[in-house]
């Protein structure tokens, strides 16, 4: 009763799951973004649920709605919500439910700032936890290198581990990245689940589905060059077992707006708070459009609890005195495109 939907299922499995499903024989589908694609009909679409709701743009999220004659029901998952999600719940447009509380046994974890003249420290220290038995995660923005930004690369940082920091780990330092085949990547995480991969250098590959809870330290490269979900996200990848864990945010910034950034993640744990923090760094964006961040309008304070409340209220006014809003053209179709694309948010 129960059928998967990911891009690698074969057209020999896919056509008759299709087919029941289109019928309304399959009453649950589990799925990546194969799920919007054309060609997936369901019969009665009720209930869409999404996972990691911060990886989908506002346009895929209205493609589900599209599979339905009638909006279904929907339910949003995040560690992080984006700044446009936040915006709709502070103006009452989501109900919202926050699981405030960790796992048993789960410790938050310490988040440190590493600026250049602290990285031999760093090293020794993640020297000690691969000699302890645990496992590191080091992330970087790019592949391969680039002179236009100036940051370091995948391929440069897994060069220089072997050679230069940690050469007597050579053997048990791997490389991950997307542009590497199915069977490569499937590989490399495989030796890091079993352990014989003791230091993995990736892209951002990993920010999602990776559970390793014996690996306790998040080495971030670049890390000014990352958002706030972004390292939000990659610090959730260690501290999964009952080992204390860390997260390093290496960084040659200077900027006091990209160092406010990082200090936010070194200063809070919850994604919700950091939302919060990124939707007044950033704005909501079009809460009637596309766009997922920015400010289109001005208010004393993006978080006024107060104001927000009064301007639900003189709304509940209006919508009585003319339920049309027959008087309020230009109202009536700002809201006409606004629900458009909240449809599904």
């Amino acid at each position: 009763d129960v059928g998967l939907l990911v891009g690698s299922t074969p057209a020999a499995a896919r056509k008759p799951m299709l087919a029941s499903l289109a019928a309304g024989d399959l009453p649950v589908l589990i799925g990546t973004h194969a799920l919007i694609e054309e060609g997936v009909q369901f019969k009665n679409l009720a209930l869409t649920v999404v996972d990691e709701q911060h990886r989908f743009g506002v346009g895929q999220r209205l493609a589900v709605r599209q599979k339905a004659e009638r909006t279904p029901h929907f339910l949003s998952m995040t560690a992080t919500p984006i700044p446009r999600t936040l915006g709709l719940t502070l103006f009452g447009d989501l109900d919202i439910s926050i699981l405030g509380e960790m796992p048993p046994g789960r410790q938050p974890v310490k988040t440190r700032m590493v600026p250049p003249e602290k990285r031999a420290d760093a090293y020794t220290f993640i020297r000690k936890q691969v000699n302890a038995g645990r496992q590191v995660f080091v992330i970087c923005p790019l592949i391969q290198e680039s002179d236009k930004l100036g940051v370091r690369s995948a391929t440069q940082e897994l060069e220089k581990l072997q050679r230069d920091v940690f050469p007597e780990l050579a053997s048990r330092i791997a490389l991950l990245h997307g542009r590497l085949k199915s069977a490569e990547k499937e590989a490399v995480m495989a030796g890091f689940q079993r352990g014989d991969v003791a230091i993995l250098v990736s892209t951002s590959v990993v920010e999602v589905g990776i559970d390793i809870p014996n690996a306790t330290v998040m080495m971030i490269e670049g890390a000014d060059r990352f958002g706030l979900a972004q390292l939000h996200q990659f610090r959730g990848r260690v501290g999964r077992g009952r080992e204390e864990s860390w997260c390093f945010l290496f960084t040659d910034a200077e900027d006091p707006q990209s160092l406010k950034r990082l200090q936010a993640v070194v200063t809070n744990q919850s994604g919700f708070d950091l939302a919060e923090i990124d939707l007044e760094l950033r704005g909501w964006g079009d809460l009637a459009g596309y766009r997922q961040h920015g400010k289109d309008f001005k208010m004393a304070s993006l978080l006024d609890a107060v104001l927000i409340s009064d301007a639900q209220s003189e709304a509940v006014r209006l919508l009585d005195r003319d339920p049309a809003l027959d008087g309020e053209p230009a109202l009536r179709r700002q809201l006409s495109a606004y629900r458009q694309v909240f449809a599904l948010d």
